[in-house]
């Protein structure tokens, strides 16, 4: 398998299980998220969490998702899990995160036309989440956002694309929005909170497969007479 820094920056969010996140690993994630929000049936305990952190190969990155939590929880889950980021999921705002002693990444819900002015109220260094726009469910809900409106935002800063990718989709996502990174997690599970090995080799494979065809185009392009 290749590792994280051969392809784009890959996050497997909803880790649950240690067997998951040394699969994801293996693979060739570059990040794997918990979620700390309670309503989530991808919720780990912030101790469990902490377990799999420890057992984690050195450069690998750790983000806690939480929604409209206080600080001082988010803050102190971050301290004791040992996490790298923290996903800010709700409707947290610009003052919330500046409270935050981790580096911040913020999810956008894509939809209700207000984009560009949600976007806007965010610092450059907050890296966006995209996702589909549930107030319910807060992530994880398998649905694609609309990669057009989402390409537009990644044209003009870093952002991470989320929602509903899958093996199948993935690589005409990426072709599409062009994002800093990904962010899957219903896409390869069997069910909430437990991931499907089987899918989360398609994906990495369908990365690789993606990686390979573009550089054998940017080869081609530089030594035009090679078959």
């Amino acid at each position: 398998m290749l590792g994280p820094n051969d392809i784009m920056l890959v996050k497997v969010c909803g880790i649950t299980r240690p067997e998951d996140a040394n699969e994801a690993v293996a693979c060739g994630a570059g990040a794997l998220g918990f979620v700390f929000w309670p309503n989530s049936p991808r919720f780990v305990d912030p101790y469990r969490a902490r377990a799999i952190v420890r057992s984690l190969p050195p450069f690998i990155a750790t983000v806690g998702v939480f929604v409209n939590q206080p600080p001082e929880y988010v803050n102190g889950v971050a301290s004791l899990v040992g996490l790298s980021a923290v996903q800010l999921h709700g409707d947290e705002t610009p003052a919330f995160a500046a409270e935050m002693r981790r580096p911040v990444i913020k999810a956008i819900a894509i939809g209700g036309g207000t984009d560009g002015a949600v976007v806007d109220g965010w610092a450059d260094r907050v890296t966006l989440l995209l996702d589909a726009d549930d107030p319910q469910k807060r992530g994880g809900t398998g649905r694609t956002i609309d990669w057009t409106r989402a390409a537009a935002l990644a044209a003009a800063r870093r952002v991470i694309l989320s929602g509903g990718l899958t093996p199948d989709n993935v690589v005409d996502a990426i072709r599409t929005v062009r994002p800093f990174g990904i962010d899957v997690s219903s896409g390869v599970e069997m069910s909430p909170g437990v991931k499907d090995h089987g899918r989360l080799k398609a994906l990495f494979e369908a990365l690789t497969e993606r990686t390979v065809a573009a550089t054998k185009n940017d080869d081609h392009k530089h030594h035009p007479s090679r078959s």
